[in-house]
Parts: structure tokens; C-alpha cells; sequence
């Protein structure tokens, strides 16, 4: 599998905003090892571009509901970009996306370098490393002609629908609320549209970053200090459309909005 070809078909479909289809036999990344090299070289060739440097990482597939909904059965990482992160309230344009949806999330800023070289870092050596947490909205985009269609490693290779996020106001490391236990609500022109708890991120959201860290070690590469981490969704993609406001409430965390023009 040639990786640059399969990055420059993938970067390019990011870029010009066309849909993502099947990639022939020969480009396609046959496994989730092939499908982390390609990311890799579409995060580089997003550098440059509107897309920025990559700021940090989502965690996608941490919940059971979203594994269900995606299936695809264990967590995968994608890159999260300068250029396409914001802070609350935010606004977005609904003509800038295929398909413009949101994901309710517990994001966490890391104060230092988490290496999981050594072994899965356990919960107190993640909350050691945190500076502060937030609720998060993360902005999706459906930007396939049939996401099903395309198997698991092309959708890492490619971000699987990341396309940014909306960060709330830091709650720093010591002032936090029990992760596990807070309620996170996904609300839609102010209708309560699903609900989840923190435990159902792996148990925990701290378990969500370790699992970053382990599978980033075995790429030999480790966290960095003030990388932030997206660590799952506790409620299913909601799809918005033009006029569209949505507003992520999470309990000790704060609240999230994003209007959709």
C-alpha cells in the first residue's frame, strides 16, 4: 500500500471539500497499523494548509453507543488542527461542511508528557499529568459518499469525520468533579436530544487518555504538555442544519454552544 498516495487522495478530498469514496485495492490501508502511517502524512500535508498544526487528539469509539453506531469495536485516534478549533460560543457555516453534526465530549489539557512506553499509565498517573478539563462540543463531518463503504482503517486514515472543536472554559486538575460520575446533555434548539455519563468513556475519561497514550507509544510517540485530548462522545452524533444551535451541558464543567448558519 503506497502511503503517500492513499495521504494525497485523502488530504486533498479534506481540502477541496469533495466527497470520500473508495480508495482502490492497491491505496487502500489494509490494517490499523497502515491506517495510523497514512494519518500521520495527512496530518503533514494539512500543516500548511487552513487546517494548521495538529494541536492534540481525539478518541473516537470510547462508548458503547458510538461504537455501536460507527461499527467499528475498539477506540481510534485522530488528529485535532489549529485552524479548526474554537472557543465558546462559536459559529459555523453549515455550507463549509458536507454534513455538519456534533458530538458531546470531556476534553482534558495536558500539563506534561504522558509517555505509555513503559506500559498503560494508570488513572492517578493520567490525572497527575492534566492541567485542567472542559466540556467540549466536537464538530463531525460526514464527508463520505458512503462511510460504510470505506472499512475501518481508511476512516482512521482519514480522521474519521473529525473537522474541529469548540472548547469551553478550563476547570483546573484540583477543582474537577468526580469525571466518572458528572452527566453530559446534548441539546438541540434547546431540546434535550440524548444523555451520557463519564463512566461510559472506558469506565472512566482518564482510562480514555491512557489508552491514547499506550497506542500512541506504539507508533514510539508519547503526549505532549499542553496537547489537548477530545476523550469520547457520551451521546451519539446529532446531524445540524442551517439555523441550528447546540449547546453541550456537562455537569462541573460548564456549557458549550454552537450556532450553525
Amino acid at each position: 500500500m503506497p502511503i503517500e498516495a492513499a495521504a494525497s487522495i485523502l488530504a486533498g478530498h479534506r481540502l477541496d471539500g469533495t466527497a470520500v469514496v473508495p480508495l482502490h485495492e492497491a491505496d487502500r490501508p489494509a490494517d490499523m497499523t497502515a491506517a495510523y502511517q497514512v494519518q500521520d502524512r495527512v496530518h503533514e500535508r494539512l500543516a500548511s494548509t487552513r487546517f494548521g498544526r495538529r494541536i492534540g487528539w481525539k478518541i473516537g469509539c470510547t462508548t458503547q453507543v458510538m461504537q455501536t453506531y460507527l461499527g467499528i469495536d475498539a477506540p481510534c485516534a485522530a488528529g485535532l488542527f489549529a485552524g479548526t478549533r474554537s472557543d465558546t460560543p462559536a459559529q459555523a457555516s453549515a455550507r463549509d461542511y458536507r454534513r455538519i453534526g456534533i458530538e458531546c465530549e470531556i476534553a482534558v489539557r495536558l500539563a506534561q508528557p504522558l509517555d505509555g512506553r513503559g506500559g498503560t499509565p494508570d488513572l492517578e498517573t493520567v490525572a497527575a499529568s492534566i492541567d485542567s478539563a472542559m466540556a467540549a462540543i466536537e464538530i463531525v463531518d460526514d464527508r463520505y459518499a458512503d462511510w460504510r463503504t470505506l472499512g475501518a482503517p481508511t476512516l482512521v486514515a482519514d480522521d474519521f469525520f473529525a473537522a474541529g472543536c469548540v472548547l469551553g472554559r478550563p476547570v483546573a486538575r484540583d477543582a474537577l468533579p468526580d469525571l466518572a460520575a458528572v452527566r453530559g446533555t446534548t441539546m438541540i434548539n434547546g431540546e434535550a436530544r440524548g444523555r451520557g455519563i463519564g463512566a461510559d468513556v472506558l469506565g472512566h475519561p482518564f482510562a480514555a487518555v491512557a489508552w491514547l497514550a499506550a497506542s500512541l507509544a506504539t507508533r514510539g510517540r508519547r503526549l505532549e504538555a499542553g496537547e489537548i485530548v477530545l476523550t469520547g462522545s457520551l451521546v451519539e452524533t446529532r446531524w445540524l442544519d442551517a439555523g441550528d444551535t447546540a449547546r453541550i451541558e456537562i455537569d462541573g464543567l460548564g456549557t458549550v454552544a454552537l450556532t450553525v448558519d
